[in-house]
């Protein structure tokens, strides 16, 4: 049978990109890949014929010597010949690496079809929940936690060996923790099933962890709060989480920020309420009054004639946040509280106040009646 132009096998013109050669021979190779049509030989044909083309036409020297000698210029008979040196790929094995090259951002693997196998397991990530007032949210603060997990054996230092003895490579996997077999056109790793992935056995054992490398135990961590977190906001530790497996890296720590709630104030983003009485003759007349913040208590003037839920506000009395050293501010709910019992005096001068006002309707009550009365008119 007649070889076909590799042109015409990739379905592309002569002048054609690197890149939209790529595309096509990806396209071609997926639709015709054995593994893809069992016991299909003519598919088969056509990936072979694919990748023979391709691995001519990806190559600038060979390309260059193709297009001015054809096959000829590129010994594509059957081994080594021309200026391209080009063997056929006649052996499926061939195709390996050159699949890798073009497929290995679509299975995982690197360029070259070469991948080099990581040791040991990671360790468990851990969490910690951490309660805060709300005044150290100003100031941020260093925390002083303790947690369970598991840490690397201090007689072995983590290699699970007897002291003064050491682990031997994995004469399976060769030291790398992973074996490699052909599966159909790909080569697949797996874990080394001899050493767990490790790359190494441990002969003789430690003692003290019994040849895990690890054991339990208690970890003192201090832990930096910066000024401005919120309520459920996650500090990540890297490294402080539980000892890696057979020499594998360790896990992180999540420390899971939670606010106390304050007895006085609410807050609101970088601002924080807070609910202020007063009397009935401190609103009406005003007054100045201490009120507290985070930092201690400030003098606060309320204006005469008040009203219940005016809200005051003080600036810079709030919480920073992350991302700026500029504090909210505090809000003052204002009400007036009413006296719920009166002696016979305070009734009588209340009587006579309200005697003195007469008609006189304040702006509140005015605009209140105002809307009573566009709602049922």
């Amino acid at each position: 049978m007649a070889k076909r132009d590799y042109y015409e096998v990739l379905g592309v013109p002569r002048d054609v990109s690197s890149g939209e050669l790529k595309k096509a021979y990806r396209k071609t190779a997926l639709e015709n890949h054995p593994d893809r049509n069992p016991g299909d030989e003519a598919a088969e044909e056509r990936f072979k014929e694919a990748s023979e083309a391709y691995a001519v036409l990806s190559d600038d020297e060979k390309r260059r010597a193709y297009d001015r000698f054809g096959f000829d210029g590129v010994g594509a008979a059957g081994g080594p010949g021309g200026p391209g040196g080009f063997q056929d790929f006649g052996d499926l094995g061939n195709f390996t690496d050159l699949f890798s090259d073009v497929f290995g951002d679509l299975f995982g693997g690197q360029h070259g079809g070469r991948r080099r196998a990581g040791r040991g397991q990671r360790g468990a990530d851990l969490r910690y929940n951490l309660e805060i007032e709300l005044a150290e949210v100003v100031d941020g603060l260093e925390a002083s936690i303790e947690i369970p997990k598991m840490r690397p054996c201090g007689t072995c230092s983590g290699s699970g060996a007897r002291p003064g003895t050491q682990p031997e490579p994995c004469s399976r996997c060769g030291g790398m923790g992973q074996v490699v077999f052909q599966q159909g056109f790909f080569r697949v790793s797996r874990p080394c099933d001899a050493c767990a992935g490790a790359g190494e056995i441990v002969r003789e054992r430690c003692s003290d962890c019994r040849g895990a490398g690890r054991v339990e135990g208690q970890q003192a961590i201090r832990v930096k709060v910066p000024a401005g977190v919120d309520d459920g906001m996650r500090l990540r530790l890297s490294g402080e989480g539980e000892a890696g497996i057979a020499g594998g890296p360790p896990g992180d720590l999540f420390v899971v920020l939670s606010l106390k709630p304050h007895p006085l104030f609410e807050r609101d983003g970088a601002d924080l309420h807070c609910q202020v009485p007063v009397s009935f003759v401190q609103a009406a007349l005003g007054d100045e009054i201490e009120v507290p913040t985070l930092g201690g208590k400030v003098t606060l003037k309320v204006p005469a004639g008040t009203q219940t839920g005016k809200i005051l506000r003080l600036r810079g009395k709030g919480v920073p946040t992350l991302r700026s050293s500029v504090r909210g501010d505090q809000l003052l709910h204002i009400f007036a509280e009413v006296p719920s019992k009166l002696s016979k005096r305070q009734r009588e001068l209340l009587e006579e106040f309200a005697g003195e006002a007469g008609e006189e309707v304040s702006p509140v009550t005015r605009s209140f009646l105002d809307k009573l009365r566009d709602l049922f008119e």
